[in-house]
């Protein structure tokens, strides 16, 4: 496992550290509060999607 101290973001990137976290594998997920911040869904099929996208059938669920 990798160490968070050794995955520094790019500067000037600005994220939060509560806007993302990494997986196991070092994949950063954006966390829901980042989605909300960003405004809008971009359709990628996220882990945590509060506009509720499922990329399996291309549509929102209500």
């Amino acid at each position: 496992m990798i160490d968070d101290d050794f995955r520094p973001l790019p500067k000037n990137n600005g994220l939060e550290p509560d806007d993302f976290y990494y997986t196991a594998e070092g994949y950063i997920v954006f966390t829901e509060k980042y989605h909300l911040k960003r405004g809008h869904c971009c359709k990628s099929g996220c882990r945590h999607c509060p506009y509720g996208y499922d990329k399996k059938t291309d549509s929102f669920r209500k």
